[in-house]
């Protein structure tokens, strides 16, 4: 039994996509699922599987959310070393008196190379930062993700992907429930 992480992409904001996060939990678990736990309502879920394929687990969970809840909801599946080379490898916090507030991790469906940053065209977001790092995008917000365009849409749009983004207090909630379900 292996434990995933699924991110799910774009339930619950602004009205849309609502889905509670019990009839989410009990949903997995009637497909198979076990230890299902999810956290807060933006679609973080923890789950055991023996299957171990990412992109077939994410598949599978987004077949059946449309198909209990009438929603297309991208999923991406973060394995527990992706999350700790976020919190290994993000540059931002290496810098002096960092706002941890305006740090977030884009995490997007294919590995890119660190040259792709170029087709984001950065510079037009200044004073926002963002570099890649394989399957991950770590952005640093001037103001605040409210006040960018530098957002998962744009991210999509451009590099031709499926991204969800999460804020920095959230990825390292999320290492600390992984850690914990060890």
């Amino acid at each position: 039994m292996t434990t995933h992480l699924a991110l799910l992409r774009g339930i619950n904001v602004s009205g849309h996509n609502m889905i509670k996060m019990d009839a989410l939990k009990t949903t997995l678990e009637n497909i198979g699922f076990q230890n299902v736990q999810t956290y807060i309502q933006s679609g973080n879920v923890f789950f055991d599987s023996e299957a171990e394929n990412a992109a077939s687990l994410g598949f599978k969970i987004k077949q059946e959310i449309f198909k209990t809840f009438g929603h297309e909801v991208p999923v991406l599946i973060i394995s527990k070393a992706d999350l700790e080379s976020c919190l290994k490898n993000n540059q931002y916090l290496k810098e002096k008196e960092v706002d941890v507030k305006k740090l977030y991790v884009a995490f997007i469906s294919l590995t890119l190379k660190t040259e792709n940053i170029n087709d984001l065209k950065i510079s037009q977001f200044k004073p926002d930062e963002a570099y890649i790092d394989g399957n991950k995008i770590f952005i640093k917000y001037a103001v605040g993700a409210g006040k960018t365009r530098l957002d998962q849409k744009y991210i999509e749009k451009k590099l031709n992907l499926t991204a969800t983004i999460r804020n920095w207090n959230t990825v390292s909630t999320l290492m600390q429930m992984y850690n914990e379900r060890s």
